[in-house]
């Protein structure tokens, strides 16, 4: 299998764009095709913080129903899919931007947008499981004893890491670096902690880089593993990078 995964975007869709030229896809039809048949990968976390959450979603969700994408949802998606089921959730910690774009729509616009990413959200796998097991996407990393298992904690993880229960100082949950404790046969490709360079450990490869802070946005060439990435354009924000 030969795919390319993208770290978390959060409406970053400039970089994104830029990301994907940089790989040798050509924008076909408003969707990034390879011309060797890689296909995209996506850690989760689309949406929210970025300025264009919406065109994010929009050409992710056209991909898949191409079947060009592997996407599988992380913390910011399962928030953004409780809004469009009208659930309440708090409209902060990004939200609100995303938000902000889907009230300038009409609401034969909202609803479109509302449909396609709860299509995206609901028939995505809580975490992949590709080439022959040997390759696992899942947006906040996995246990290798969860490998296969799907219940509440499982869920839990795999959304939002290692989480203690305790909070940083900004509000932001305390997380145990989990990836330093693995030893499973299967290399797992992960986002959700921004950190300033894809951060390859044992079989463990963290490619949120922090595009939405100023960081980067990274892909991983699989079966290469390679890095490739391209800078942000947003402001840097030293204090929302993990340094280990």
């Amino acid at each position: 299998m030969n795919i390319d995964i993208i770290g978390d975007i959060h409406g970053c869709f400039h970089e994104f764009y830029q990301l994907t030229v940089k790989l040798g896809y050509q924008w076909q039809d408003g969707v990034p095709i390879h011309p060797h048949q890689r296909i995209l990968g996506f850690v989760g976390d689309l949406t929210d913080r970025g300025p264009q959450s919406l065109k994010t979603i929009d050409v992710v969700y056209q991909l898949w129903r191409q079947k060009l994408a592997i996407y599988v949802p992380g913390n910011h998606c399962n928030k953004l899919y409780r809004y469009f089921l009208g659930r309440p959730v708090q409209k902060k910690h990004g939200l609100e931007t995303t938000v902000h774009e889907l009230m300038q729509l009409s609401k034969t616009d909202f609803h479109d947008y509302q449909e396609k990413f709860i299509q995206l959200y609901e028939h995505a796998p809580l975490y992949a499981q590709l080439d022959n097991k040997r390759l696992i996407i899942a947006h906040a990393g996995i246990r290798e004893k969860d490998i296969g298992r799907y219940n509440k904690n499982v869920k839990t993880f795999v959304l939002y890491g290692d989480i203690t229960g305790e909070k940083h100082p900004d509000g932001s949950p305390v997380r145990r670096d989990w990836a330093a404790s693995y030893d499973g046969k299967a290399f797992i490709v992960y986002g959700h902690t921004p950190v300033l360079q894809a951060r390859f450990l044992k079989n463990t490869v963290n490619i949120d880089t922090g595009a939405v802070f100023g960081g980067k946005l990274t892909a991983l060439r699989y079966p290469e593993r390679e890095i490739v990435d391209v800078p942000s354009t947003m402001p840097f924000k030293q204090e929302k990078f993990r340094s280990y």
